[in-house]
This record gives structure tokens, C-alpha cells and sequence, in this order.
């Protein structure tokens, strides 16, 4: 399930045993407090137990397995937690397989993991497990989360104006909630959040700012970009970060607009969005497939000198700010 079906999950009763994956530390984070707090322990220091995997071998998976069966002192549940624990196949038929059948009715096992690796994903799909994604979510569903999320902070948010945050705050759950926090002090119980009250009060994260940077670029609009460009190198953007980030761009269109699969296939070959690849393809097309692999191939050229010591940084992303509007 996704973490964003935690909560209703959770109202229907805990599982025996959880894995916590993704690299959404706030997501974890939440997910591992919630079903603490469904464990509802008085005594946390005698029933909230907690292992490292890379301590998980041998006698210590050993100890686990043990602890896992060890009834909860003045309370109704234990809670066990194995953090970046990713048991091999093996593993898991020669010790969990037997405990994850038959668990241990007052233990909540969790294994939290940041990563994905193949052990893990293996061990989500066995009978008795509950596997919690807590994968960075895509903007429409960060908005719907969002929106929640400033409605139990008592504020009312627009549609538009959550669509913003996470765009400025790069889908970053951990910000938002703060941000969230940080509008409750300022308008105070049912306070309204607009787009413009976005705009004005959450600072843009550096990703959304080289988007709307390589979109100027795009467009051709030369004072957007350099308003842009001087306020990132004015608050520590490396000048060789911008050049990657327009090589990356215009590599891109490149790609979309050579390509002929259909927008749904290329987004997947490209671990995009089909609209997103509709709206490159735009661009390619007025800009020109020509010109888009010219722009990338000189963009790329100057990179590849600028690494070599044949220009300085800023010589290099100057090169290129002029190729792009006056080549």
C-alpha cells in the first residue's frame, strides 16, 4: 500500500509485520509513528525495541528472532524495529519465513528501510507481510496529500496554490508539513491559503528554480532567465551545476524529438510523465529538431572544455547563455 492508505489501513487493525520502504524519509518517519502510536505503549523503554541490519547476521538475526517472540512488560504489544535490514532469500527461508506464517500475536515487527533492494522487495511480496511504499509520490497525489494536511492544520487551501508547494518545495514532504505549520502562525485558524500567499511566503526550492530557468531558455525569453540565473548565483548556484542542468534540458528535447514511440512508452524509457513528454515535444518542435541537437551538441562541447581547463566556469556558462539567445 501506499503510505497515504496507512491511516485507513490502520483503522482496521495493525498487521503482525510491516515493511517500511522508500526514499521518503518523512514518509518512514510518519509511517513508523503511526503505527507506534496504534500500538498505544505506556512502557516504550521496556516494549520499543530497535535493530541496525548491518548487525543482522548470524547470532544477531538470531537475537531478533528471539526478541520477536519475547512478551511485552505492562503492556498490550511489543513493538520490534529492524532498520536497513535487507535479508537474503536464504535469510528469510531458514529464519523469518517460519515466523512471518505463525507471528508472534502481541509483536509489531517493522523493517524500515530507505532503499530498495532486491531482499527486501522479495520479503514484501511473502504471505503475512504488509509492505508500506513510502516512495517519493507524484505532484497530483502530493497535492491531494497537501490538501489534507492543511485542512487538519485548520487552514483552507486551494487546488492551485497546493499544486505550487510542491513544485517549490521539489515534493518534499518533510518541507511542506513545515511550511504548513509556518501558514497556521501566520493567518491563524481557517485561514486561507492562496496561490499568491504561496508565492509570497515559500522560498523556491534550487530544482524548481532550474526548471523554470531551462524553461526561459526554452522560450527564448532572455530576462526571465537572467533574472533567474543572477539570483541562483547569488544564493551559491555553481555555475557548472547551470550548465548541466541546460545540457540535461536540451539534451531531453533532443531525445523527445527524435524519438518516435508514443508518449507513454518514451515517458517510462525516460522515468518521466506522458505530459510531460507531450510539452518537450512542443518545444522541439518550435524550436526545431535541428537547432535542439545543436544546441546540445555545442552545450556539451563547452562542458567538455570547461572540465579540461580550455574555459573558466563562468567563461563556459556565458558561452552557452549566448548560444542559446544569439546563436
Amino acid at each position: 500500500m501506499k503510505f497515504t492508505q496507512l491511516a485507513k489501513s490502520l483503522k482496521e487493525g495493525l498487521a503482525p509485520v510491516y515493511v517500511i520502504e522508500g526514499e521518503e524519509a518523512y514518509f518512514r518517519d510518519s509511517a513508523v509513528a503511526a503505527i507506534r502510536s496504534a500500538c498505544a505503549l505506556q512502557n516504550p523503554m521496556l516494549n520499543d525495541a530497535r535493530y541496525e541490519g548491518e548487525n543482522l547476521k548470524g547470532e544477531g538475526l538470531a537475537a531478533l528472532v528471539r526478541d520477536l517472540w519475547t512478551l511485552p512488560f505492562l503492556d498490550g504489544r511489543r513493538l520490534v524495529r529492524a532498520c536497513e535490514f535487507y535479508p537474503t532469500e536464504r535469510e528469510w527461508e531458514g529464519v523469518l519465513k517460519a515466523y512471518c506464517a505463525a507471528p508472534c500475536p502481541s509483536t509489531v515487527f517493522l523493517i524500515v528501510n530507505g532503499g530498495k533492494k532486491a531482499g527486501a522487495a522479495q520479503l514484501s511480496r511473502k504471505a503475512g507481510v504488509v509492505y508500506v511504499d513510502c516512495s517519493r509520490e507524484d505532484e497530483e497525489t502530493l497535492s491531494r496529500w497537501l490538501f489534507g494536511v492543511a485542512r487538519r492544520a485548520g487552514l483552507v487551501m486551494d487546488a492551485d496554490a497546493a499544486q505550487l508547494m510542491v513544485r517549490y518545495c521539489a515534493r518534499d514532504a518533510a518541507r511542506m508539513k513545515a511550511e504548513v505549520q509556518k501558514f497556521a502562525c501566520l493567518l491563524g485558524e481557517g485561514g486561507h491559503v492562496t496561490r499568491a500567499f504561496v508565492e509570497e511566503n515559500v522560498a523556491k526550492d534550487v530544482e524548481y528554480k532550474i526548471y523554470e530557468l531551462t524553461q526561459a531558455a526554452s522560450r527564448k525569453n532572455f530576462a526571465l532567465f537572467s533574472e533567474i540565473l543572477t539570483d541562483m548565483l547569488a544564493k551559491g548556484s555553481d555555475e557548472y551545476a547551470v550548465l548541466a542542468a541546460l545540457i540535461s534540458h536540451f539534451r531531453t528535447l533532443c531525445e523527445v524529438g527524435l524519438s518516435d514511440a508514443g508518449d507513454a512508452e518514451l515517458a517510462k524509457a525516460l522515468g518521466s510523465k506522458p505530459y510531460a513528454v507531450q510539452k518537450n515535444r512542443e518545444t522541439a518542435a518550435r524550436l526545431g529538431r535541428a537547432r535542439v541537437r545543436e544546441l546540445y551538441e555545442k552545450l556539451y562541447a563547452l562542458s567538455s572544455g570547461a572540465k579540461r581547463g580550455v574555459y573558466g566556469k563562468r567563461g563556459a556558462l556565458n558561452a552557452a547563455i549566448a548560444e542559446i539567445f544569439f546563436g
